[in-house]
């Protein structure tokens, strides 16, 4: 893109601007692995109950979601998660997202050992949507927000963003 070109648009066009909305960890009990199947190389984790927090809204994580992970030749990984959310009101909140991770081939490995390492030298994002019927969250059913992830022992911990 050239400077004039965007010289030219208007303001909205040049930036992405984003406010916090919550951080949730998701804790996972149990991964599958199917191993190397005719599309890819396939594994599903199991989420455990959680929890999530923040300014707007907060509450726990349901027990019972999924994680169906696709560890390509490349060596990223893509995320393909759905989850149940109850906010402390008693509010159910289906969240649906997808992800990428990626980094060096060293930082990978002692992720894959468990190890903790700084989520800045390697890269976690989520693409997130969200519905419901509680009236008081309606809101969520037209926002998109984006995640920013890090991999912790039990699973990851991710700060979501609504994009505005």
């Amino acid at each position: 893109m050239t400077a004039d070109f965007d010289d030219k648009l208007p303001d909205a066009l040049k930036t992405v601007s984003t406010r916090p909305l919550f951080v949730v960890h998701l804790p996972v009990h149990q991964t599958y692995d199917l191993a190397v199947t005719p599309m890819t190389h396939r594994k599903v984790g199991m989420v455990a109950a959680g929890t999530f927090a923040g300014a707007r809204l907060s509450g726990e994580v349901l027990d019972g979601g999924n994680d169906w992970q696709c560890l390509r030749a490349d060596g990223a990984l893509t995320l393909d998660v759905r989850l149940l959310l109850r906010a402390t009101d008693g509010g159910l909140i289906a969240m649906r997202y997808v992800g990428m991770r990626h980094g060096s081939g060293d930082v990978l490995a002692r992720i894959d050992r468990g190890e903790v390492i700084d989520p800045s030298t390697y890269y976690f994002r989520s693409l997130v949507q969200f519905e419901t019927s509680a009236p008081q969250h309606d809101w969520l059913n037209r926002i998109y927000a984006v995640g920013v992830g890090h991999r912790l022992p039990d699973g990851p911990t991710y700060s979501l963003f609504e994009v505005l």
